[in-house]
């Protein structure tokens, strides 16, 4: 991590205090409004980050080198602090990370457990549940087929993380060609069919989540429209 993606959003940050304790109460200018929008932003961020400074000395860090006084710290000194922490904000990520890990498992678990419980839930030898909401019967496609699909992804809380809707249409693509929880149950469907599904972390995508929604070790719910197998 550079020195600089450290400074910066520090920088930000005590500005961002700083203008708090005026006690301002609306912004009208686009550069006061951008200005607002900006420090938000990054404030969440840091908030996400759980980062921790002493502002009294970074506003005196702030000020010395603006006013060109002369340092209380020298510049290999304060490349190794600024290199110590942004390990330490590393470290604090992956721990982070590993908690989260561990409470999507058992929370999974959970709800996997709960939904094999309900009329009509098939579960299959590798965990799958699936619940067919719509029958069609139309052909059913292979591994090696590309399929048309509508669907809809949530985490368990119900928080939507993709959906065709939102991507203002269907989707196309290999039934080998994505995460193994759907390459299976495609293989279960009919053309014409809805299903819901539940896909265990481990037939998603792991440990290793994808992208800011989906988290190490989640649990997903999808609804899936089979609308045709492509040729």
């Amino acid at each position: 991590m550079s020195v600089h993606k450290i400074v910066a959003p520090l920088l930000a940050a005590v500005v961002l205090v700083a203008c708090g304790s005026q006690g301002k109460s609306e912004v009208e200018s686009f550069a006061e409004q951008s200005s607002y929008a900006i420090g938000v932003d990054i404030g969440k961020n840091l908030q996400r980050g759980q980062v921790e400074i002493d502002l009294p000395s970074f506003m005196q860090g702030l000020s010395d080198a603006l006013s060109e006084r002369e340092l209380l710290m020298n510049d290999e000194e304060m490349t190794q602090v600024l290199q110590e922490f942004g390990a330490r904000m590393q470290q604090g990520a992956a721990e982070r990370q590993a908690e989260l890990a561990v409470t999507n498992k058992e929370d999974g678990e959970t709800f996997l457990a709960e939904n094999k419980a309900k009329d009509g839930v098939v579960t299959t030898a590798t965990g799958l549940q699936y619940e067919v909401l719509t029958q069609g019967d139309g052909n059913m496609p292979s591994v090696a087929d590309q399929v048309t699909v509508n669907y809809r992804g949530t985490l368990i809380d119900g928080t939507e993380f993709d959906s065709t809707d939102r991507r203002g249409r269907p989707a196309t693509f290999a039934v080998n060609g994505v995460i193994p929880g759907w390459t299976e149950v495609l293989q279960l469907m009919n053309v014409g069919s809805k299903f819901r599904v539940v896909v265990p972390s481990d037939l998603a995508y792991g440990e290793g989540g994808s992208g800011p929604t989906i988290g190490p070790n989640a649990t997903l719910v999808f609804e899936i429209e089979l609308l045709e197998i492509a040729q």
